[in-house]
């Protein structure tokens, strides 16, 4: 409280800011306690599993020095907490300390604290998500309190990230080690994270009754609307009037793969049905009517009536084509019409292969199955079988249509069913007109996923396996094509996107490949109508996939880190060779100095950035010692060197990396008048300078070679796509283009510069896999051979629904189009 008390804050500020830390210290008390007490349990526990008597040993160290601070740790904690509360109107600052440590050890990144950083940092941002919403409105409100724009949760006092630092500032007040501070992390957040919630309850609670924003909410921005465009005539106006989320354009997606946000597939199919290009109403020669783009009816019932538009376009075009060469063996449209429409599962893309040829036509006509309005071979009515009929002959089939290594189509199972059904129930014996449809939608679903899945792969197999059992939930749930997240659909998802085409070699998990057989397995054996069997295979299947994008994540941040590394070198290098660039133009040294100064001084002067910035005095008294050796190198030849000069330069150019005598050769030249040097010639001296590597330079020549290239002026379309490209939120996924057969492979811009200009690129496991400029990136946007992958593009089976929809809606068209024509 006597933090709190000296803010230098207004008396009404003060005094929230009291009641905020009242409620903090009584919230999280007790948990604090348990913490301190859980953390010496563990560490016993550790020392009893220890491998040898030094690790048993220094565990106990560590509970001797952990027992004379456990009953401070609270306060400790508390304490650095109060700090940041009364802090919370000052800009965050890096950590000089560790900073300072940095540029002491000469590594960008020191090891202990990226061990420290990333588990702190992952139990923040899993707390985080659980509860996003009331952060938001804390946040707000905080910022009402210091008059500054709304905190994110990394600034929030007592907020995630500020719970992480403190217990890390109480770990170090401890005199804990670092593996005691990690044992620490874990005790923290399953002792004390989850009072978090509770926590920024009650403040935002508390900040409402003391009148700060009363009534506020938040509402988060929705990718898809809660009403389906075009769902009615007044929604339809209002939507095509306005201007923001349409105008912007699909979001980029950023979500690591299988854990894509799932779309809505009731909102594309209204979307797509309730658009002019998919409603043939008005076709002359149609058997049914498609709902226009304004009628308002249920996209279910708009599938079977657009499933029949289908059939009759196919067969009206097969006719039509078969009427000349196989002499009216279809028969007349309407009868053509009603032997299709409801029949039973014709392959639409085989029917549309088979269009151009009478014979084929005329075989697509006479073979299909008759419907309940229709008649068969026989004369005899269509007797539709009821819908647990069809369960019962799936299940009888699911065993051996799933075994391992079958490669039954669709269209084969629908024929077996098919076969059983007549068989038990007699010639007559057909499937329901919804039935018959579900396997339809089922049947081009499965034409569109095997698309963009590799036929050779183990995920093909895995398809060809489910498909029964995704009959069999398809049919005995009415809204499976509608219904949001169906665990049937989610894990045909998953196993589809681990073959996905995009994928590749690299990016395979065999962990999740036997995750995945597995959970097949289960459905296979188990699946008997109970959707739960889904529901338990895909939880098995998403929390690999969830643990799968923490480790890639980690894998991530470690590439980010030494990539922002480089950034920081590139920064230095560049103001160092300005630095010299604009000496040189201004007092013109002799050649060969400039020469010494480009290739050697210049890296001293980027190691001074590197670890003290371009504000420090280092730098600064590395500017003085750079005219410093201009003034002496343009003076006339013949003079007397500054020998204290020339060891300070020796011991400068020690530090980078030359040895003892090229440094000493160095330095002789720059501190003489006119650069000379009776010892070591010039011709020997620019030998060794050609021998060694700069600075940030080793390993990397095609960096150092791409750098150099200059690239023509960008057209205005390569502009646009470098403009764009600069405002990508970073862990955006592209699909590179690879081989002029078109194959793509996805690839995530973890993190970009906008100093460098350069693109850091990893797979689906996190692991680098290449780097890019944005230059170079806009110029294969604007050949097409680089695409961004926006969230409605994000997951495989959203893309093979939509696809399947617009299939249906060009067919259906073509019969549109065919009776205007007639």
């Amino acid at each position: 409280m006597a933090r709190i008390a000296s803010a230098p804050v207004s008396a009404r500020v003060r005094h929230l800011l009291e009641s905020i830390f009242q409620a903090t210290d009584e919230v999280l008390r007790t948990p604090l306690q348990l913490t301190a007490i859980e953390l010496e349990r563990a560490m016993f526990k550790r020392a009893e599993l220890a491998h040898n008597s030094q690790i048993q040993s220094d565990i106990y160290a560590q509970l001797r020095v952990l027992r004379e601070h456990m009953e401070q740790f609270p306060e400790l904690f508390l304490d650095a907490l109060a700090m940041q509360v009364a802090g919370f109107k000052d800009p965050p600052k890096p950590d000089q300390e560790a900073h300072a440590a940095t540029f002491k050890s000469m590594t960008l990144v020191e090891d202990t604290d990226i061990d420290r950083d990333i588990v702190l940092h992952e139990m923040a941002r899993r707390e985080a998500f659980r509860a996003p919403s009331p952060l938001l409105l804390l946040g707000q409100r905080f910022a009402v309190l210091a008059a500054q724009p709304a905190f994110d949760p990394e600034r929030l006092p007592v907020g995630p990230y500020a719970q992480c630092r403190a217990v890390r500032d109480a770990g170090e007040q401890m005199q804990l080690n670092l593996d005691t501070q990690l044992v620490l992390f874990q005790v923290f957040e399953r002792m004390v994270m989850p009072r978090h919630a509770e926590l920024v309850d009650r403040l935002n609670i508390l900040l409402e009754r003391e009148g700060v924003l009363p009534g506020l909410v938040y509402r988060p921005h929705l990718p898809r609307p809660s009403a389906p465009r075009g769902a009615g005539a007044g929604g339809g106006h209002a939507d095509a009037g306005g201007s923001g989320p349409r105008n912007a354009g699909p979001t980029p997606l950023t979500s690591w793969q299988g854990q894509a946000p799932a779309a809505s597939w009731a909102s594309i199919s209204n979307e797509l049905l309730g658009s002019p290009a998919g409603a043939p109403a008005q076709a002359s020669a149609a058997p049914v009517q498609v709902p226009a783009s304004g009628a308002a009816m249920p996209p279910m019932e708009s599938l079977h009536n657009l499933l029949d538009a289908a059939r009759h376009a196919l067969t009206l075009g097969a006719g039509a084509a078969g009427a000349g060469a196989a002499g009216g063996t279809v028969g007349a449209g309407g009868g053509a019409a009603a032997t299709t429409a409801t029949g039973g599962m014709p392959d639409f893309a085989a029917l549309q292969a088979q269009r151009g040829t009478a014979g084929s036509a005329a075989g697509a006509g006479s073979t299909a199955p008759a419907g309940p309005a229709s008649v068969n071979n026989a004369g005899v009515p269509a007797q539709p079988v009821s819908t647990q009929t069809a369960l019962d002959v799936l299940g009888k089939l699911q065993a051996a249509a799933s075994s391992s290594g079958s490669r039954h189509s669709m269209a084969d199972i629908r024929n077996a069913m098919m076969a059983q059904v007549k068989a038990e129930h007699g010639p007559a014996a057909t499937l329901s007109v919804q039935d018959g449809d579900t396997m339809d939608l089922l049947g081009m679903l499965y034409t569109e996923l095997q698309r963009e899945v590799r036929s050779e792969g183990p995920a093909a197999d895995l398809l060809r396996r489910l498909q029964v059992p995704l009959a069999r939930a398809a049919i005995s749930d009415q809204e499976f094509f509608l219904r949001d997240q169906h665990p049937a659909r989610e894990l045909l998802n998953a196993v589809a996107e681990s073959g996905a085409v995009w994928l590749s070699d690299e990016d395979s998990d065999p962990v999740l490949q036997l995750k995945l057989k597995d959970a097949v397995n289960k459905v296979v054996n188990d699946y008997q109508g109970d959707e739960s069997v889904f529901v338990e295979a895909n939880d098995i299947i998403q929390g690999h996939l969830r643990a799968a994008a923490r480790r890639a994540e980690m894998a991530e941040r470690r590439q980010i880190d030494a990539a922002r590394g480089k950034e920081r070198l590139e920064a230095a290098k560049q103001l160092a060779n300005s630095t010299i660039d604009e000496l040189c133009q201004t007092t013109e040294p002799p050649k060969f100095v400039q020469t010494l100064l480009r290739k050697a001084w210049a890296d001293v002067l980027t190691l001074t950035l590197l670890r003290n910035g371009e504000g420090s005095e280092e730098w600064q008294q590395r500017e003085q010692a750079t005219r410093r050796i201009s003034e002496i190198t343009g003076l006339p030849p013949g003079g007397a060197a500054d020998v204290n000069f020339g060891e300070e330069i020796e011991q400068s150019l020690l530090q980078v990396g030359y040895h003892q005598d090229e440094a000493a050769a160095i330095s002789r030249r720059l501190s003489t008048p006119g650069g000379e040097d009776e010892i070591t010639s010039r011709t020997e001296l620019t030998a060794k300078l050609k021998a060694r590597s700069r600075l940030g330079e080793a390993g990397e020549p095609e960096e150092e070679e791409r750098r150099k290239k200059v690239e023509p002026a960008r057209t205005e379309e390569e502009e646009a796509h470098y403009r764009q490209l600069r405002t990508l939120p970073f862990g955006t996924w592209f699909e590179f283009t690879v081989n002029q057969q078109g194959d793509n492979r996805r690839q995530r811009l973890s993190w970009y510069s906008l100093i460098t200009g350069n693109a850091l690129f990893v797979n689906q496991r996190g692991q680098k896999v290449s780097e890019q400029s944005l230059d170079a990136m806009s110029r294969l946007m604007a050949k097409g051979q680089l695409r961004i992958v926006t969230e409605d593009k994000g997951r495989l089976i959203d893309r093979a629904w939509q696809a399947t929809v617009r299939a249906l809606r060009s067919i259906a068209g073509q019969a549109s189009n065919s009776g205007e024509s007639a």
